[in-house]
């Protein structure tokens, strides 16, 4: 007898063709046999130890988040219920450029203090490992949805050339070729960069592209958060496409949007950038978030000379007047580089969370009403947080357009990304609320697209941008990543007010076989695993 028989679902294959309805048989971790409904008239339907009734439900391969932030999520918070009850059965990570391995014993303090806003600080990880194969053994360990790797560039450049805006050696350039080759030979499955943060936005064009035919010849792929999002966005998009066509790279492009008063109703131009390079020949997807505001640390709408050296410079830079002042200015007159180029509006700065608890009445107020209550200029409450926080503080940014999001969804080369940050008081709701959105909303209720295709775009698009030869559809011989959702009330709870609130309409999601979520509950089962690299 097989394991489990899920009778009557409703079948959405992840493939973009039109659903049926079948009953699908589980065993050993595999889908192991599929019987339509046609065929199954007159025969004997199969049998297994358990069955569930799926009448009603949509049976689909399990959602692969191809931009989230739970690297250290997944290590301290075993329910991790944020992902799991969405059906995400796969998490991609290592985002940005920046994460925890490889890393020395310095490196890793350092990027543990510059992330802290997306992650933690880490107190309650043993960081038993250094390498990125330490890593992904630690995953192996158990943890609640499968897990991929990107090596991060500015952690690389971190460990090798350090925190100073300069051009590598070839030496150190050598030495990063190694790290990164070292990687991918460990399992990770591409590279990502973070191009507004230090220290990845320090490597010229030259450097990455060296990094990039390294990523290549593994079979991997590039993942940048790329220079701009805001001013120079699409010249920014464009940088990325030449060197990854210059390195003969897979390029992947992070939470792909166009952002900023500038860019509003942009969005055909940057499509028709990507369609020219998909003429030509070029390997491209993307992924975004379904939601207008972006979120990220305060600290990373700083210019890049007043980051260069690491948080301990930052924060020295900081604490001296004419130095904040000159921040200021690029700040708010210029517009920083850590800003896309544009001059912060700090109405529509909204501060998300902060590492120090006694700094909580600050979040869920813009930085301006928080400047108001204090009776100072916006700058002083920015400057203020900054410092005391020690750079921990996140924050949205109310700068996106719908219909450029609607209009990136819907491009071939699209694929789902909840770019979640886990902590703060008050989280971007995308965390938790990302793929029943696209179900519910973007699908059900505004029809931008039909339920085959947006399923396709959670699934076997990113399942084909990571090489993995056995998920992302519903087949025989796949392994069984699979959740059951009805397709009338699927929806996410998580709001901006309540953004931890989890999603209904999502009853069953198994990773390995094994029910993670079952009945719309948390289960124990801990069957997810480091998802490595396939050799070329």
């Amino acid at each position: 007898m097989e394991d489990l028989v899920i009778r009557d679902a409703e079948v959405v294959d992840g493939s973009g063709a039109d659903s049926y309805r079948a009953d699908v048989v589980l065993d050993g971790g595999r889908i192991v046999r599929i019987v339509k409904e046609a065929a199954a008239a007159g025969c004997q339907r199969p049998g297994a130890t358990r069955e569930l009734d799926a009448e009603g439900l949509v049976l689909s391969p399990g959602f692969i988040d191809m931009h989230a932030h739970s690297d250290l999520a997944l290590l301290r918070d075993p329910d991790h219920s944020a992902k799991a009850a969405q059906g995400v059965t796969l998490e991609v990570l290592g985002q940005d450029g920046l994460s925890y391995a490889p890393v020395d014993d310095r490196t890793l303090q350092e990027v543990r203090r510059a992330i802290t806003g997306w992650n933690g600080y880490g107190d309650d990880v043993d960081f038993d490992w250094r390498d990125v194969g330490g890593y992904l053994d630690r995953l192996d360990r158990g943890i609640a949805v499968n897990a991929a790797y990107l090596v991060p560039q500015g952690t690389v450049r971190a460990l090798v050339v350090g925190w100073e805006d300069r051009e590598a050696t070839p030496a150190e350039l050598d030495r990063m070729r190694r790290l990164v080759a070292q990687g991918l030979e460990q399992g990770a499955v591409g590279m990502s960069s973070g191009l507004t943060y230090t220290p990845g936005m320090y490597a010229e064009e030259a450097e990455l592209t060296e990094l990039c035919r390294v990523v290549a010849s593994y079979g991997g792929y590039y993942c940048p958060h790329h220079r701009s999002y805001g001013a120079g966005a699409l010249e920014a998009y464009a940088e990325m496409v030449a060197l990854a066509r210059e390195a003969d790279c897979p390029l992947h492009l992070a939470h792909a949007t166009m952002n900023f008063g500038v860019n509003e109703g942009r969005a055909p131009d940057l499509l028709a950038l990507l369609d020219r390079a998909l003429a030509a020949g070029a390997d491209i997807t993307l992924d975004t978030y379904p939601y207008t505001p972006g979120c990220t640390t305060l600290a990373a709408l700083l210019p890049s000379w007043a980051s260069e050296g690491g948080p301990k410079e930052v924060l020295a830079r900081l604490a001296d007047p004419a130095t904040a002042a000159r921040i200021r200015h690029d700040l708010e007159v210029t517009g920083s580089d850590g800003c896309h180029g544009v001059p912060v509006d700090w109405d529509t700065v909204e501060i998300s969370g902060v590492a120090d608890p006694a700094l909580g009445d600050f979040v869920g107020r813009t930085v301006r009403e928080a400047a108001g209550l204090r009776g100072e200029s916006c700058w002083a409450t920015a400057r203020h947080l900054l410092v005391r926080d020690r750079l921990g503080t996140t924050v949205l940014q109310h700068v996106g357009h719908e219909e450029n999001v609607r209009a990136i969804m819907r491009h071939r080369a699209h694929t789902g990304g909840s770019d979640g940050i886990l902590r703060g008081s008050k989280p971007h709701p995308r965390a938790y609320g990302t793929f029943p959105r696209y179900l519910g909303h973007y699908v059900r209720e505004l029809g931008v697209l039909t339920l085959e295709e947006c399923v396709a775009h959670l699934t076997s698009r990113p399942a084909a941008r990571l090489r993995l030869p056995d998920r992302g559809l519903v087949r025989e011989g796949y392994r069984a990543d699979l959740v059951l959702f009805d397709p009338e009330t699927v929806a996410p709870g998580a709001t901006f007010a309540e953004p931890r609130a989890l999603p209904s309409g999502i009853p069953y999601v198994l990773v390995d076989g094994r029910f993670v979520i079952e009945d719309g509950r948390r289960t124990d089962v801990l069957a997810g695993r480091a998802v490595r690299r396939t050799p070329v």
